[in-house]
């Protein structure tokens, strides 16, 4: 046999061993610990890929803009985290309806999954919309705002005003690559992010250089990458998906081979938002959004803390903060795939396997992240110097990253375990101790030690954080209540709550 068929027949195994894995949960079949590592890392591989490239775009991006020059780096820096709280908001928005389909599909309700695909592509359509609305808005001040040097205003601005624009495609890239995630096909996310990637390459390029546009190229570049990733991921969602594809519900629809149990009512097939679908997705999200005001607030607080430093240490702090990256793309990676299997778990009513897949991915991440910590404390200078040319930069830059290189370990396991607990819908404690831990532990001293320290205070005190997140995490899925709350059954409950009512 040739190496081309051996390695065509080693993918149709693995996607063969992942869908037999996957269907044992929906089944209620036994699972041993070495079948879910298995499963744990079959599906968290293809997340790792995806995150590489998001990051590895980032880099581009971040690499491109810091060869114009120390100012335009800091102007991207100085709105970063204001685009970051932006973002967060869709993203967790997209957890309210994805959490729902996989735990629909861990129960074989494909046809109630289905529904609520649709209801979110039209929520989310309104609520991103609104959201770009609003940041084009405050783009002209913010960078004021921000404490920013008059220098550093025209770009910033300009930039985050780009970025605003495109955020409806943003939300959409991000919903249906986290819907494909929820059915276990991390493959097409994965491929589609490292599409996104090759076409940031060329776009930055074109409109950085070739177009002279700077700044405002960067964020262009970012924009039309989601945009057409985000429709490649959308045909094969609506088309080609098992459990997904809206064809299924189709009246005329052939469903032979289909695993629905019923056709697809008018209802069902709506892109209308029900209420029932709504309150769910606020109950998920409703924290989320808390969690990111707090978690995205406290970097904006942090960014008023380090401006005053001035523009080295701006430029420093955001190319640091992208370099290091790449240390927690496995963490990230665990967490989409953790999130996928403790969903369809709870979904199949099988609460103790979806505590040991927590337990072992979060093993299985925090183990990965500090592997890659030893390497970033080896190669920090190196790191730097991949993102700017600046001596001054490069220098302070890697005097940090070597610091946190320390909190990896529990970063990590507050990563994964955070994901585990989005999976089984318990967002509510996880946003309360990342509360706690961000405006008390790292504000709190960054107060203290920035003035004294300059930006290695800073991370001192993101360090010491990010290790009292983690033990806080650690503490949550080793107890059950994060295990508690039942989606499908409160569902239940409220519909026939209702029709008594009627009746």
């Amino acid at each position: 046999m040739s190496r081309q068929n051996c390695f065509i027949k080693r993918k149709v195994t693995l996607a063969a061993a992942k869908d037999i894995l996957l269907a044992k949960i929906r089944d209620g079949s036994a699972m041993t610990g070495r079948e879910q590592l298995r499963l744990s890392f079959l599906l968290c591989l293809p997340a790792i890929l995806a995150q590489f490239s998001t990051i590895l775009m980032e880099y581009i991006d971040a690499g491109m803009v810091g060869r114009l020059g120390a100012e335009q780096a800091a102007a991207i820096g100085l709105v970063s985290s204001t685009s970051w709280i932006f973002g967060g908001f869709c993203t967790a928005s997209s957890s309210g309806f994805t959490v729902q389909v996989a735990q629909r599909i861990g129960a074989k309700d494909f046809v109630g999954a289905r529904s609520v695909l649709r209801k979110a592509f039209t929520s989310l359509l309104v609520f991103s919309s609104c959201l770009a609305l609003l940041g084009v808005a405050i783009s002209g001040p913010l960078p004021r705002w921000l404490g920013g040097g008059m220098e550093l205003w025209n770009d910033a601005s300009a930039y985050f005003a780009i970025h605003m624009a495109f955020l409806p495609m943003m939300q959409l890239c991000y919903t249906t690559g986290m819907m494909l995630e929820a059915a276990g096909n991390m493959k097409v996310p994965s491929l589609c992010n490292v599409l996104m990637c090759l076409m940031d390459v060329g776009f930055n390029y074109l409109f950085i250089y070739g177009m002279g546009m700077g700044v405002k190229g960067a964020a262009i570049g970012t924009g039309l990458s989601h945009l057409l990733t985000a429709l490649v991921m959308l045909w094969f969602l609506l088309e080609r998906s098992p459990e997904l594809s809206l064809l299924l519900d189709h009246p005329h629809a052939n469903a032979e081979g289909s695993a629905d149990e019923s056709p697809a009512t008018p209802r069902d097939r709506s892109f209308i938002p029900d209420e029932d679908t709504l309150q769910t997705a606020f109950g998920i999200c409703g924290p989320m959004w808390m969690q990111n005001i707090v978690m995205r607030g406290a970097y904006i607080i942090s960014t008023l803390i380090v401006a005053p430093l001035g523009t080295i240490a701006i430029a420093a702090n955001s190319f640091a903060i992208i370099a290091e990256s790449f240390c927690y793309m496995p963490g990230y990676g665990m967490e989409e795939a953790v999130t996928t299997l403790v969903g369809q778990s709870v979904g199949a009513r099988r609460k103790d396997l979806a505590r040991r897949f927590a337990h072992i991915s979060t093993a299985a991440g925090a183990v990965m992240m500090t592997v890659l910590a030893v390497l970033m404390y080896a190669f920090a200078p190196q790191m730097m110097g991949l993102l700017t040319n600046d001596g001054e930069v490069i220098a302070l830059g890697a005097r940090v990253l070597r610091i946190e290189a320390f909190a990896e370990l529990l970063f990590g396991v507050s990563i994964v375990a955070y994901g585990a607990c989005v999976g089984a819908g318990d967002t509510l404690m996880p946003s309360v101790m990342n509360f706690a831990s961000m405006w008390v532990v790292r504000i709190g001293l960054a107060l203290v030690l920035t003035p004294r320290f300059g930006l290695v205070g800073y991370w001192v005190a993101m360090c010491i954080e990010l290790n009292v997140r983690g033990l806080l995490f650690a503490w949550r899925i080793s107890g059950h209540k994060w295990l508690e709350k039942d989606i499908l059954k409160k569902e239940k409950r409220t519909i026939w709550r209702r029709q008594r009512k009627t009746v």
